[in-house]
């Protein structure tokens, strides 16, 4: 049975996608489900860092170039997660052939549950083709006019190539009055908000350690967002931990999470 394909796309960049991708697939693998990541960002391939798998020999970069076999660019990642990483070499990059990227979907559709295709941001060439290899989009977008804007534009386009919008993810919310709301948001793009990701400090922390915020810190606030993300896709039922008490929090980053 082939699994389910989604791409993750967003108007600009900064919304938080990749950081969504990688630790939406790590929560994904933690529910025991066999999830592929693809970094599809040919120019700002960057989804390998958030993991904490940098120094990778073969990428999918060698791949698109015709110089390595598919197989040989999955590595497995934190929680079991599989990934295709990005190349970050400016040589591999001019190689690259982005349209190489429809066969590399069918070689693996068969291999996991989920796929998951972290596009580049934008509308260039590149993005648009990432959004061909996908059967579902999902776009992540924060709750601001311009970068819905920009998102309605990358949901049109996908919905003309064929790929089914299942819906937008709002990260980095802050609840100030100057965001539109997930009414306001629904109506604009015209799709369901999945997910309401909260601002939350401990997702830089967990990126400058190279460590998932899904197994770094758990228990706070955008992880946990995350999992149920993670568990409404899986169509399981999941009960989100008690928030750690402030006391906690406080020797937490006192003491770097120790004992």
């Amino acid at each position: 049975m082939e699994g389910r394909s989604i791409v993750f796309a967003s108007g600009k960049g900064g919304t938080g996608k990749t950081t969504m991708v990688a630790n939406l697939g790590v929560a994904l693998a933690q529910f025991g489900k066999e999830v592929i990541l693809i970094d599809a960002d040919i120019t700002m391939a960057n989804l390998s860092l958030i993991l904490g798998m940098e120094d990778i020999p073969v990428t999918l970069h060698d791949v698109l170039a015709g110089e390595a076999d598919m197989k040989d660019a999955i590595y497995e990642g934190p929680a079991g997660v599989k990934v295709i990483p990005g190349g970050l070499s400016l040589e591999k990059i001019k190689k690259a052939r982005p349209e190489r990227l429809r066969s590399i979907m069918k070689d693996i559709g068969q291999m996991a549950d989920f796929i998951l295709v972290d596009a580049p941001a934008g509308l260039e060439m590149t993005s648009v083709t990432a959004l061909l290899i996908g059967k579902e989009l999902i776009v992540v977008t924060n709750p601001e006019i311009s970068a819905i804007t920009d998102s309605l534009k990358t949901k049109l386009i996908a919905e003309k190539l064929g790929t089914l919008p299942l819906g937008a993810v709002l990260n980095r919310v802050t609840n100030e009055k100057t965001e539109l709301s997930q009414e306001e948001i629904e109506a604009i793009l015209e799709v369901p908000v999945l997910a309401v990701i909260p601002e939350d400090p401990e997702v830089k922390r967990a990126s400058a350690y190279g460590v998932p915020l899904v197994i770094k810190n758990p228990t706070s606030p955008a992880a946990i967002a995350i999992k149920q993300l993670a568990a409404k896709l899986a169509g399981i039922k999941w009960e989100a931990p008690k928030p750690e008490s402030p006391i906690k929090r406080v020797f937490r980053a006192l003491f770097g999470g120790r004992g």
